[in-house]
Protein backbone atom coordinates (compact mmCIF):
# COMPACT_ATOMS: atom_id res chain seq x y z
CA UNK A 1 0.00 0.00 0.00
CA UNK A 2 2.75 2.32 0.64
CA UNK A 3 4.39 1.45 -3.15
CA UNK A 4 1.27 2.51 -4.26
CA UNK A 5 0.65 6.00 -2.59
CA UNK A 6 4.76 6.79 -3.53
CA UNK A 7 3.73 5.34 -6.61
CA UNK A 8 0.97 8.02 -7.19
CA UNK A 9 3.07 10.79 -5.26
CA UNK A 10 5.68 10.28 -7.91
CA UNK A 11 3.14 10.19 -10.67
CA UNK A 12 1.69 13.25 -9.51
CA UNK A 13 5.06 15.39 -9.41
CA UNK A 14 6.13 14.31 -12.51
CA UNK A 15 3.09 15.07 -14.43
CA UNK A 16 2.83 18.72 -12.78
CA UNK A 17 6.30 19.02 -13.26
CA UNK A 18 5.92 17.59 -17.54
CA UNK A 19 2.38 20.19 -17.59
CA UNK A 20 4.69 23.39 -16.34
CA UNK A 21 7.45 22.69 -19.00
CA UNK A 22 5.33 21.85 -21.87
CA UNK A 23 3.72 25.06 -21.12
CA UNK A 24 6.79 26.95 -21.31
CA UNK A 25 7.31 25.80 -24.60
CA UNK A 26 4.28 26.89 -26.34
CA UNK A 27 5.52 29.70 -28.30
CA UNK A 28 3.61 33.03 -27.92
CA UNK A 29 2.64 35.62 -30.24
CA UNK A 30 4.72 38.72 -28.62
CA UNK A 31 7.72 40.16 -30.50
CA UNK A 32 10.07 40.81 -27.33
CA UNK A 33 13.91 41.07 -29.27
CA UNK A 34 16.47 38.76 -27.44
CA UNK A 35 18.86 41.46 -27.38
CA UNK A 36 18.35 45.41 -27.42
CA UNK A 37 14.96 45.43 -25.98
CA UNK A 38 14.42 49.23 -26.69
CA UNK A 39 14.76 48.75 -30.88
CA UNK A 40 12.64 50.99 -32.18
CA UNK A 41 9.74 49.37 -33.78
CA UNK A 42 9.00 49.73 -37.42
CA UNK A 43 6.83 52.79 -38.74
CA UNK A 44 3.27 52.22 -37.97
CA UNK A 45 2.21 52.71 -41.79
CA UNK A 46 5.18 49.69 -42.79
CA UNK A 47 3.21 47.35 -40.49
CA UNK A 48 -0.12 48.46 -41.82
CA UNK A 49 0.96 48.66 -45.29
CA UNK A 50 -1.76 46.83 -47.92
CA UNK A 51 -0.78 43.19 -49.28
CA UNK A 52 -0.48 44.66 -52.79
CA UNK A 53 2.14 47.08 -51.49
CA UNK A 54 4.35 44.66 -48.96
CA UNK A 55 7.16 44.43 -51.61
CA UNK A 56 8.35 48.02 -50.61
CA UNK A 57 7.88 46.95 -46.75
CA UNK A 58 10.64 44.18 -47.42
CA UNK A 59 12.77 46.64 -49.46
CA UNK A 60 13.00 49.13 -46.55
CA UNK A 61 13.53 46.74 -44.33
CA UNK A 62 16.92 45.23 -46.61
CA UNK A 63 18.02 48.84 -46.80
CA UNK A 64 17.64 49.04 -43.25
CA UNK A 65 19.54 45.68 -41.96
CA UNK A 66 21.96 46.64 -44.52
CA UNK A 67 22.79 50.32 -43.41
CA UNK A 68 22.59 48.36 -39.95
CA UNK A 69 25.24 46.06 -40.38
CA UNK A 70 27.40 48.68 -42.41
CA UNK A 71 27.58 50.99 -39.46
CA UNK A 72 28.15 47.80 -36.83
CA UNK A 73 31.65 47.13 -39.62
CA UNK A 74 32.24 50.65 -39.83
CA UNK A 75 32.35 52.12 -36.41
CA UNK A 76 34.00 48.79 -35.32
CA UNK A 77 30.73 48.97 -32.26
CA UNK A 78 27.77 46.92 -31.96
CA UNK A 79 25.95 49.38 -29.15
CA UNK A 80 22.42 48.96 -29.44
CA UNK A 81 22.13 52.63 -31.14
CA UNK A 82 24.49 51.80 -33.53
CA UNK A 83 22.92 48.68 -34.79
CA UNK A 84 19.47 49.27 -34.21
CA UNK A 85 18.91 52.85 -34.87
CA UNK A 86 15.50 54.76 -36.12
CA UNK A 87 14.30 53.84 -38.94
CA UNK A 88 14.35 57.34 -40.35
CA UNK A 89 17.40 56.61 -42.27
CA UNK A 90 16.24 53.81 -43.92
CA UNK A 91 12.49 55.49 -45.25
CA UNK A 92 14.39 58.36 -46.30
CA UNK A 93 16.54 56.73 -48.59
CA UNK A 94 14.15 54.20 -49.56
CA UNK A 95 11.81 57.03 -50.61
CA UNK A 96 14.58 59.17 -52.38
CA UNK A 97 15.53 56.10 -54.31
CA UNK A 98 12.48 53.86 -54.47
CA UNK A 99 8.88 55.25 -54.04
CA UNK A 100 8.33 55.50 -57.63
CA UNK A 101 10.22 52.32 -59.17
CA UNK A 102 8.43 49.60 -61.25
CA UNK A 103 7.64 46.30 -59.06
CA UNK A 104 10.44 44.28 -60.59
CA UNK A 105 12.89 47.22 -59.72
CA UNK A 106 11.92 47.02 -56.27
CA UNK A 107 12.25 42.90 -55.57
CA UNK A 108 16.07 43.36 -58.03
CA UNK A 109 16.94 46.17 -55.39
CA UNK A 110 15.61 44.25 -52.19
CA UNK A 111 17.51 41.51 -53.38
CA UNK A 112 20.49 43.19 -53.50
CA UNK A 113 20.26 44.75 -50.02
CA UNK A 114 19.95 41.79 -48.85
CA UNK A 115 23.19 39.97 -50.74
CA UNK A 116 24.96 43.19 -49.04
CA UNK A 117 23.99 42.88 -45.89
CA UNK A 118 24.75 39.15 -45.60
CA UNK A 119 28.22 40.01 -46.49
CA UNK A 120 28.45 42.82 -43.73
CA UNK A 121 26.71 40.23 -41.24
CA UNK A 122 29.68 38.21 -41.29
CA UNK A 123 32.28 40.86 -40.31
CA UNK A 124 29.34 42.60 -37.67
CA UNK A 125 28.95 39.11 -35.87
CA UNK A 126 32.03 38.91 -34.03
CA UNK A 127 31.84 42.61 -33.42
CA UNK A 128 28.10 42.41 -31.66
CA UNK A 129 29.37 38.80 -30.34
CA UNK A 130 31.95 40.52 -27.99
CA UNK A 131 29.14 43.30 -27.16
CA UNK A 132 26.57 40.85 -26.24
CA UNK A 133 24.58 42.06 -28.80
CA UNK A 134 23.91 39.45 -31.24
Amino acid sequence: MTQIIAVAGLLLIFGTTAGVAERNLIPTLDNHPNVCPDQPPEPEWMQNINVRESYKRLLIQQIYRAQSMERVVDSQNCNCPTRYPTWENAVRFYTERYASSEYWDVVEATSEYRRQANELRRAAMPICEAAGNW
